[in-house]
């Protein structure tokens, strides 16, 4: 193998053609299978290792090699994030982008970490028997495996477990899925149940919830129709910072960052690169549920935060009265389509935190220099957006003093990152 690819794959060439071979490392010499011919590249996976690196480790789950869901078991903790890290630093130099200081990366723990997933049910009638977990790699089927070592062990240690119980149930050809999310102290099963359940299988529901310490809701439609099963009342709660009373509400639907511990860690850098003070205006943009808008309310002056989504947004809202902070505004905005003449787009800042999704901020980051701000710290969860919305950044009078990675998503290939910003001169207009 002569390099790897940003997702992880090993990269060989074979007359002149690119290979990319999942389940192979630099450097070593494997024996594989082509699964997906291109008029310019191939797709194979490892067969046997002949001669191994030093990076390779034993996969820890038995479905590693069908399970969709990692991509990097086979390589050790260590190296896969400073594969990450290299990847993330390569990107940015190929786009002349100086980066002042790397800074560590964001580490805990490398598995069962993971606190929201969605799992596919699947009811196989030749096989007389439920599975429960991940899809394949590159499949519609669902990977036949009885845990999961990165989801929370309450949950990953008991696949089995609900696949059986599902399979006790009448209506186990009529659950599709269930949605997994954590807080600090419960874990909440949301079931998709696309017809009534019978009171026999509502019970069982019940008692497997209360033999496991889980709590249960069913979902018969949308986001809205869910409710609770076990027990009557439930309230979900996060902590984003390590040792302090904020506590974050959300419900199982909301988006929320899957590592608690490297969000916690993650909150408090971007506090300490953001350096606040009393006399601070901040603007907080795709702000979600509060994640960081709460910690930085309480250390600045005004906290302004716009996200997009109605509903995150009247959670925030609702977070920060449940916790007397009153000196921040909320706003719903499609930041794709920020609009010039809105009230908040008028005011100045001087320091900007953005979490925007996938596909970045690149509309922000276009008039990033009407702000006239002098920190941004940005928060990444896709490479390819950050590095372009970084260029943009640093061409508008900004330069980019503090980069690392946040091993968020260990075991995969997803790479989150924080950038910090800082301005280089004043700007006229």
């Amino acid at each position: 193998m002569e390099a790897m690819s940003h997702e992880g794959r090993g990269i060989a060439h074979i007359d002149g053609k690119t290979v990319f071979v999942f389940g192979a490392l630099e450097g070593e010499e494997v024996r594989i299978q082509i699964r997906k011919s291109n008029r310019n590249y191939d797709q194979a996976v490892t067969l046997d290792v002949i001669r191994a690196s030093a990076m390779r480790v034993q996969p820890k789950c038995d479905a590693f090699d069908v399970c969709g869901g990692c991509s990097l078991q086979h390589m050790k903790n260590d190296d896969q994030v400073a594969f990450k890290q290299q990847s993330l630093l390569e990107m940015l130099e190929h786009a002349e982008i100086n980066v002042g200081q790397v800074i560590p990366a964001l580490r805990s723990s490398a598995w069962g970490y993971r606190r929201k997933a969605r799992l596919g049910v699947k009811y196989v009638r030749k096989k007389g028997r439920v599975l429960v977990g991940f899809r394949e790699r590159n499949t519609r089927y669902l990977a036949d495996m009885s845990r999961c070592e990165v989801l929370v062990p309450e949950v990953g240690h008991r696949l089995q477990a609900l696949a059986d119980l599902i399979e006790s149930l009448e209506a186990r050809e009529s659950i599709p899925q269930i949605e997994v999310a954590c807080d600090d102290d419960h874990v909440a099963l949301v079931f998709r149940n696309l017809k009534d359940l019978s009171s026999e299988d509502t019970e069982k529901l019940i008692d497997f919830a209360k033999s496991n310490s889980f709590w249960i809701q069913l979902q018969p439609g949308g986001p809205d129709s869910i409710t609770n099963l076990y027990p009557e009342k439930q309230s979900l709660y996060f902590s984003p910072l390590e040792n302090d009373d904020i506590k974050i509400g959300f419900r199982v639907v909301d988006f929320t960052q899957v590592n608690a511990g490297i969000n916690q860690q993650m909150v408090k850098q971007a506090l300490g690169f953001l350096d606040l003070n009393k006399q601070d205006r901040v603007l907080d943009l795709f702000c979600g549920l509060g994640n960081f808008s709460l910690p930085i309310a309480r250390l600045c002056a005004t906290l302004t935060a716009v996200e997009g989504d109605q509903v995150m947004v009247t959670r925030a809202k609702e977070n920060a009265l449940a916790h007397n902070i009153d000196n921040s505004d909320y706003f719903v905005a499609d930041l794709t389509q920020p609009d010039p003449d809105t009230g908040w787009m008028k005011q100045q800042y001087d320091k900007i935190l953005l979490d925007p999704p996938r596909s970045g901020a690149l509309e922000i980051v276009q008039i990033i220099s009407r702000f006239r701000t002098r920190i941004i710290v940005y928060v990444s969860c896709q490479p390819a957006s950050l590095v372009r919305d970084s260029k943009i950044i640093c061409d508008s009078g900004y330069r980019l003093t503090h980069f690392g990675v946040m091993d968020m998503f260990p075991q995969t290939a997803h790479v989150e990152s924080m950038a910090v910003f800082e301005q280089e001169r004043k700007h006229s207009n």
